[in-house]
């Protein structure tokens, strides 16, 4: 089967490898891609945004499959262009996509269905938002409520900064603030089928100790040993199985991945947000330790046909990714700092450097070129060799201005 993968980041690079890996796959192509995926896959300039583009390079291709792999261009209904070609497509329609192109349109489908989650305003003006704040005291939760690249959502005890961040975004939503550990729970759907994957957690905040602003992501690691053992169980029947179903009966099944983010409160699990994709970095750590085909999901999907497939398999062990920013990540990013050591960190036992903000110079040189730039991805036999692994993967690159977190993984490698 030839694949072709849409975008550039970390998730496309992370989903292009594992299908390289799949046996099932004979050749991978991804769109406009980046150069870390260059020794399993051939690159293709288009604009991601297109879909008549990407559908016309699909067709030219002879693809069989294409993977959509960020969020703007499901939005935009790139996966309906390619479906309208007659090429099976892993994504939902631009109506579907709504469950994260719009935060108050996914609170509505939650309403619906019964899906437990936050308290929440919707609003469009500064008294709306100072009432919706006095309501419901800090810490206060401020979202876009359209897409934002991950930089959407403050959080923060600052009132004045609540105010400002929804001043700037237009219409937003106010919710109540959550407690407990978040956790990222994946599935995979045909529109009526649901496959949940298993957990997985991230690093929101850019700082050790979840200190500093929230990022699109510094790290993740998934299995959770500290999950309760039923929360896959009750999350399939809780949360996403009346999701797809409440999509389903409006009209707009949704047929690709659904991300759903959850805090695990005092009072429950409560979903966080809707993503209409792969997340990123958790699709790094999980596509490690995924041993059931990708084509198989992503075209059991595509086609409808995912009862057929049967539940994920996993590997034993664990995996950690650790991601390498640029200087001024999340507030702003570097370009064109050189970056060494990849090969070297690429080389270690278990490890596998997922590339994303990267490019090359003038002088064929890899360089940054974007906040988040590359995430190191590590297998173990626990989280603890797993964070070792990854680590030191870590220390192998430099560039100008790196940062990252130290503490990935680190408190439940010690059983906390």
């Amino acid at each position: 089967m030839k694949a072709l993968v849409i975008g550039t980041g970390g998730r496309e690079h992370a989903l292009a490898l594992a299908l390289s890996r799949d046996p099932g796959v004979g050749e991978v192509h991804v769109a406009p891609g980046n150069p870390g995926v260059a020794p399993f896959a051939e690159r293709h300039e288009v604009d991601p945004l297109d879909g008549e583009a990407v559908a016309a390079l699909a067709v030219s291709l002879g693809a069989e499959l294409v993977v959509v792999g960020p969020e703007a261009p499901l939005v935009a209904g790139v996966a309906d262009a390619v479906r309208a070609a007659g090429i099976a497509c892993f994504g939902p329609s631009r109506e579907a996509a709504q469950l994260e192109g719009s935060k108050a349109f996914a609170k509505q489908i939650m309403a619906a269905a019964e899906v437990p989650t936050a308290m929440a305003h919707v609003c469009e003006t500064r008294e709306e938002v100072e009432a919706a704040l006095d309501a419901f005291g800090a810490p206060y939760v401020v979202k876009d409520d359209a897409l934002a690249a991950g930089k959407g959502v403050v959080v923060t005890d600052d009132r004045d900064e609540a105010v400002e961040h929804a001043l700037a975004c237009g219409r937003v939503v106010i919710e109540e603030f959550l407690d407990g550990p978040e956790v990222s729970l994946f599935a995979i759907t045909d529109g009526e089928t649901v496959l949940p994957l298993q957990p997985a957690q991230d690093f929101k905040r850019a700082l050790d100790g979840d200190e500093g602003p929230n990022t699109g992501g510094m790290g993740a690691y998934t299995p959770l040993p500290w999950a309760p053992d039923d929360l896959v169980e009750e999350v399939a029947r809780r949360v996403l199985q009346p999701t797809v179903d409440e999509m389903a009966r409006r009209g707009t099944p949704f047929a690709g991945l659904l991300y759903a983010g959850l805090a695990l409160t005092s009072r429950g699990v409560r979903v966080v947000e809707f993503n209409a994709r792969f997340g990123d970095p958790e699709t790094q750590a999980l596509m490690a330790l995924l041993r059931t085909p990708l084509s198989a999901l992503l075209r059991g999907a595509a086609t409808g046909t995912l009862a057929e497939v049967g539940l994920p398999q996993w590997a034993d062990g664990a995996a950690v990714t650790v991601v390498l920013s640029s200087a001024g990540y999340p507030a702003s990013s570097r370009s064109g700092d050189v970056i060494t050591g990849v090969d070297a960190a690429d080389a270690i036992e278990g490890v596998d450097v997922i590339h994303a903000g990267t490019g090359l110079d003038d002088e064929g040189r890899l360089v940054t070129a974007g906040g988040r730039v590359l995430a190191v991805t590590a297998v173990g036999d626990d989280l603890a060799q797993a964070r070792e692994r990854a680590y030191a993967g870590v220390a192998e690159i430099g560039f100008d201005g790196a940062q990252h977190r130290t503490d990935i993984a680190l408190a439940a490698s010690q059983g906390e």
